[in-house]
């Protein structure tokens, strides 16, 4: 999963069609991959073209945006997560509306409903560059996107057929973990960042305290101890904690060897 994936994952209940979110997923993305840093998350003001085609998206500054806000509001107010996610890869970069990057912007946008609804995220790594090349050529010159349309259906039937394999491999996953992911970090971070040790009964307190339902406080007291006393440098990203922090808040628990 990438780092992007992940991103969403995490704001998946405030990821939204809207203009923030586009914008942040695509100043993620393009984050040193367009020649003018301004660019990375920006809706474009100049006139773009696109190699390969005769196509010329609109290249009037107010109109890209206002189109863009349409494209989005009406993205919004489709329910199927599937025919969302397809006009995302249809729309968003028939306008092109950032100067770069709007191809790969489009893909993970498609992933907002996946990711919202608890589905399969859609892959394209397997697909072939040159399906996916024509696909958007018949979009932009023939505004046809049955071709598109055909490489989406096949790269999500790939991406679930890979999907069950990793998930077959690896078990099941802890559904309080699930439930609670927010809560369980912000109870480890916190218990860092207060330099408190990792006891069972103040890890109880703090579900309490954060509105944990009194029939899950036991079991999520447990998980978080769990993550606290398997805390260590390659897992403290996850946590927003620096290394210094958990250097100092471990040597205050450790007995000396």
């Amino acid at each position: 999963m990438t780092e992007e994936r992940v991103v969403l994952v995490d704001e998946a209940g405030r990821a939204r069609f809207d203009l923030y979110t586009f914008q942040n997923l695509h100043a993620a993305l393009s984050e040193n991959l367009v020649p003018d840093a301004a660019d990375e998350g920006r809706l474009r003001t100049r006139i773009v073209e696109i190699s390969g085609t005769i196509y010329h998206p609109p290249a009037i500054p107010q109109q890209v945006e206002d189109w863009f806000r349409l494209m989005l509001l009406k993205a919004d107010e489709i329910r199927d997560p599937f025919e969302q996610a397809f006009c995302t890869m249809v729309h968003l970069p028939y306008l092109q509306p950032f100067a770069d990057v709007n191809k790969r912007t489009s893909r993970l946008g498609a992933n907002i409903p996946f990711i919202r609804e608890n589905l399969c995220p859609l892959s394209f790594v397997d697909v072939p560059q040159r399906a996916y090349v024509d696909a958007t050529l018949g979009v932009y010159e023939l505004t046809r996107v049955e071709l598109l349309r055909d490489v989406f259906v096949w790269a999500y039937e790939r991406s679930c057929a890979q999907y069950r394999v990793v998930r077959d491999a690896i078990g099941h996953p802890d559904p309080l973990r699930l439930r609670y992911r927010a809560e369980l970090a912000d109870a480890v971070r916190g218990t860092v960042l207060a330099g408190e040790p990792p006891r069972a009964e103040l890890l109880r307190a703090w579900a309490q305290a954060h509105a944990i339902p009194a029939a899950d406080v036991p079991a999520f007291a447990e998980r978080a101890l769990s993550l606290l006393v398997n805390l260590h440098d390659g897992s403290l990203h996850r946590y927003g904690l620096r290394p210094a922090e958990f250097t100092q808040w471990r040597a205050r628990f450790t007995p000396p060897a």
